[in-house]
């Protein structure tokens, strides 16, 4: 996976900076807390959230067990539609047909429906670097591709700026990318957004090529699912003459009838909304409308390694609707840059090291990036145990092990730095297996409690600094137990 920002440090000391920026933390407190109370109202409306939670968990876990047959299935009905289907075991692989794709086509300009898994290969600056122009028509995206900036949201990419930067970034940068934003552009909302739709709509109608992602892929009939807000999709999925799809082979669900169950949850779970504005479908080719010419690119980098991990599997479940991001205190506080990665906050935190491995510092960092308070696993509407995944990969980090990479069975080494962390853990693990040694020791810790330090000291600091450590009782728990029968004797009294 080439998703990694270049240069990024691991995760404490990148949200260590991110924390000191006063302006940043406004933004993302004003958006999360507004975004979190709306979804909270979208979703009350529902008797059947929990159900229809249940239903899109099951629905994926079903096909991510059975992947291989419905990723045949899609390629068959996509075929049969008109399209064609390409398959890229990595990131490098996926943008060497794109870019040859577009050449082909005589092109050196393509419009981009926001797509996560575009940015995870690297698919703009691959493009770039082959002379072509990829230009991001999703308003947030445009903020960030002019700011020459990188996304920070799953759903709201430029969540990090204000619309005084905004205004900034249009009246600096539109000229150089196309048409020029209008004089005296102020930092009103319908001012920016008719700024951005009179940039963007003569590069719709003059580009040729449109590259997108996809929401869902159904294998039943081979058709493509794209929700969006602004009608910006619309027109890269229709307007060009050759449609290029690149899409995670995660994304696949095996019948139309189970679209039902996503559209309902995904728009109240990102944007709040009871259903998105824009909900666009395409299955291959027709001479009388659309694209000419289909080619969808189903990427792995990474996912069938994380298929062969039982706990992170689960992952992806993904729908990408962001709200983990929204209630995470963590991700509130630091911001998505912090996380070194296109898929920031909760999810990012267990998805990104299983596609990239643990073997970098940012990777390494990021399951700890959380303060496993539970927020993202309640509000997920595919039932995803963050919580869970992020101990399991702290697991790994620390201890090392047998996992899957790049298709081969591997035995990571332990982390470097967490010497302390494993005697510790190994300490525990020999303790709580001699029942009789662990009551010998909290007897001992309950008899010294007032020799005990209100911190703690060496590398332990940096946990007690900001925790209170927890008083320790008078007499340990199980001795009380067995003084009392139970607590009868203290009932009798």
């Amino acid at each position: 996976m080439s998703g990694t920002f270049v240069g990024m440090p691991a995760f404490p000391e990148a949200a260590r900076e991110a924390v000191d920026n006063p302006i940043l933390r406004g933004n993302l407190r004003h958006a999360t807390h507004t975004i979190r109370a709306k979804r909270a109202v979208a979703v009350s409306e529902l008797d059947d959230w929990a159900a229809l939670r249940e239903a899109g968990k099951q629905i994926k876990d079903h096909t991510l067990r059975h992947l291989d047959h419905y990723l045949v299935r899609l390629e068959e009905s996509v075929t049969a539609a008109g399209g064609v289907v390409h398959w890229a075991v990595d990131a490098d692989e996926a943008n060497r047909i794109v870019v040859e794709l577009v050449r082909a086509t005589g092109e050196s300009e393509v419009v981009k429906v926001k797509s996560m898994a575009t940015q995870e290969i690297g698919l703009n600056e691959a493009l770039e670097a082959a002379g072509v122009h990829a230009y991001e028509t999703d308003l947030a995206e445009l903020i960030v591709q002019l700011g020459k900036d990188r996304p920070s949201h799953i759903l709201v990419p430029a969540i990090h700026r204000n619309r005084g930067e905004i205004r900034d970034i249009f009246a600096r940068e539109m000229g150089e990318w196309g048409r020029p934003a209008p004089e005296g552009l102020t930092d009103t909302p319908a001012e920016l957004a008719e700024a951005a739709r009179l940039h963007l709509r003569e590069k719709f109608l003059r580009a040729k090529v449109g590259v997108s992602g996809a929401n869902f892929m159904v294998a039943e009939t081979g058709t493509l699912m794209v929700v969006e807000s602004e009608g910006n999709g619309r027109m890269c999925l229709t307007l060009p003459e050759t449609l290029i799809s690149v899409v995670g082979i995660e994304k696949i669900v095996p019948t139309w009838r189970d679209l039902e169950v996503f559209l309902q949850t995904l728009p109240r779970s990102s944007t709040a909304e009871r259903m998105n504005p824009y909900t666009s479908m395409w299955t291959g080719t027709t001479d009388e409308d659309g694209p000419r010419t289909f080619h969808l690119v189903l990427i792995d980098n990474g996912r069938t390694d994380t298929l062969a991990d039982e706990v992170g599997r689960q992952a992806l479940r993904c729908i990408r609707c962001s709200a983990c991001l929204n209630v995470c205190p963590v991700y509130e506080r630091a911001g998505g840059h912090a996380y070194g990665s296109v898929y920031p906050g909760p999810i990012g935190a267990i998805l990104s090291p299983q596609l990239r491995g643990t073997a970098g510092a940012v990777d390494a960092s990021l399951p700890y990036a959380s303060s496993l308070c539970g927020a993202c696993y309640e509000v997920c509407p595919v039932a995803i145990d963050i919580p869970e995944v992020l101990v399991h990969l702290r697991e790994r980090v620390v201890e090392g092990g047998p996992t899957t990479r790049e298709g081969n069975r591997v035995v990571l080494k332990p982390a470097k730095g967490h010497a302390a962390e494993r005697a510790a853990m190994r300490a525990a693990r020999w303790a709580f297996s001699r029942p009789g040694a662990l009551g010998a020791g909290q007897r001992l810790a309950s008899r010294t409690r007032r020799f005990h330090p209100r911190s703690l000291p060496g590398p332990g600091r940096a946990w007690s600094a900001s925790r209170d450590l927890p008083r320790l009782p008078a007499e340990p728990f199980r001795d009380w137990w067995r003084r009392t029968d139970g607590g009868k004797e203290t009932e009798a009294k």
